[in-house]
């Protein structure tokens, strides 16, 4: 059984940083990715960045490069997204989910096929 379990949420100022943690346990394929997602109140759930297990290739969503870096430490089978300058909008549960690669870089864009493990999410809250 694949488990995802995030941690590192919280709350920050505006200007600060984050970094949030992705533990995967139980998945028996190597080509496979995973990848951060966030929902806030309100508003469909958006894809943030995703890893791959096996080649360590990074993929970013449009509106998320320049301030979130994704990495991986598959000793640990722990990947992490690092998040710098955050702004109110940030605000967030923040979810990590494993899927065969393609299928977690379409995810990125809005679809979800295929996309069945998901963590329960971690809280990012930004204040002004």
């Amino acid at each position: 059984e694949v488990q995802l379990v995030e941690s590192g949420g919280g709350l920050v100022q505006a200007g600060g940083s984050l970094r949030l943690s992705c533990v995967v346990s139980g998945f028996t394929v190597d080509d496979y990715a995973i990848g951060w997602f966030r929902q806030a109140p309100g508003k469909e759930r958006e894809g943030v960045s995703c890893i791959s297990r096996s080649d360590g290739s990074t993929y970013y969503a449009a509106s998320m490069k320049g301030r979130f870096t994704i990495s991986s430490d598959n000793a640990k089978n722990t990947v992490y997204l690092q998040m710098n300058s955050l702004r109110p909008e940030d605000t967030a549960v923040y979810s990590c989910a494993a899927g065969p690669s393609l299928n977690v870089i379409a995810a990125l864009s809005g679809d979800y096929y295929g996309m069945d493990s998901w963590g329960p999410g971690t809280l990012v809250t930004v204040s002004s």
